[in-house]
């Protein structure tokens, strides 16, 4: 697949990719050709017709195999972008998706509008790359976070991406399983988050390949009907000093309802509502009291 050019590369890499049947082949390659010569978007296109360096080509062709082989791009090249800031991802972290960033926008403003100019404390459940409260640590310089995970890799990347985006000393990192480490360390949370394993487990076998044989099954499988995991923590929430004044949960497609009545059965809430993502989908369940 030997290139003249960096356009050249680029239109052979995605039509290799599509004829491998990789879905958004285009975007794909780019994405690993960005990578591969270490350019922006930018930076790419203004030396679109400039010579293929001869010696990123072995490279170039391994990326291209690996993503022909149905590896996630952002496993490929280490990184997923998220709420605009750089997050480093591998095969220990679920890639963050689109639709979490919806969550971390409604408790950013739940949290300014019930503690406006404070510092309530912020308790992140499952934190994969610290996509969540890394975020929320960026934003809200004066809360205080803290996140846990049970997987020691989940929590060592998590410190990683702190440190990367300025918060390392600011989030606390704690290994357990759920709200275990809150409970045995008696700590009042104000407001909880969580993006927890929610796939059923019969489901598993029907995700897409780059999901299904990548990402890690611990941060997916969620029990029989998916909601093993809900209803685990909200037993829980009764073992807490207090039961926080806002949850966010984000469900998978058809769950929303089930966590809400989860929910509703656990405490006296003002509202719980339900929020749709960009497809319409209830994708998060947010508490408030």
């Amino acid at each position: 697949m030997h290139a003249e050019t960096i356009r050249e590369a680029y239109l052979k890499a995605s039509s290799f990719l599509r004829d491998k049947g990789v879905a958004d082949s285009s975007a794909n390659a780019e994405l690993l050709l960005q990578h591969a010569l270490g350019l922006d978007r930018t930076s790419l296109l203004l030396r679109w017709s400039e010579p293929f360096p001869a010696e990123r080509e072995t490279d170039w062709l391994r990326l291209l195999e690996r993503k022909a082989a149905g590896e996630p791009a952002q496993y490929i090249i280490g990184e997923q972008e998220f709420y605009g800031l750089p997050f480093t991802v591998n095969r220990n972290v679920l890639i963050p998706r689109p639709e979490t960033e919806l969550l971390v926008e409604r408790m950013i403003a739940e949290g300014n509008r019930l503690w406006p100019g404070g510092s309530p404390l912020l308790a992140d459940v499952g934190t994969g790359s610290g996509a969540i409260p890394v975020s929320i640590a960026v934003h809200c310089p004066a809360w205080r976070v803290m996140s846990s995970d049970i997987s020691a890799g989940a929590l060592e990347t998590a410190r990683g991406n702190a440190e990367r985006n300025g918060v390392g000393e600011r989030v606390k990192f704690v290994q357990g399983d759920l709200l275990l480490p809150y409970i045995e360390q008696g700590t009042a949370i104000d407001l909880l988050v969580s993006n927890p394993p929610y796939i059923s487990t019969g489901d598993m076998a029907g995700l897409q390949p780059e999901v299904r044989d990548y990402e890690p099954h611990s941060a997916l499988d969620g029990g029989p009907e998916g909601l093993d995991l809900y209803r685990r923590m909200i037993t829980q929430l009764a073992e807490l000093p207090a039961c926080p004044r806002v949850i966010g949960f984000e469900v998978g497609q058809g769950q929303a309802r089930e966590v809400a009545r989860m929910l509703g059965s656990a405490a006296d809430w003002t509202a719980i509502d339900l929020v749709k993502d960009l497809a319409g989908i209830e994708r998060h369940v947010v508490a408030v009291r």
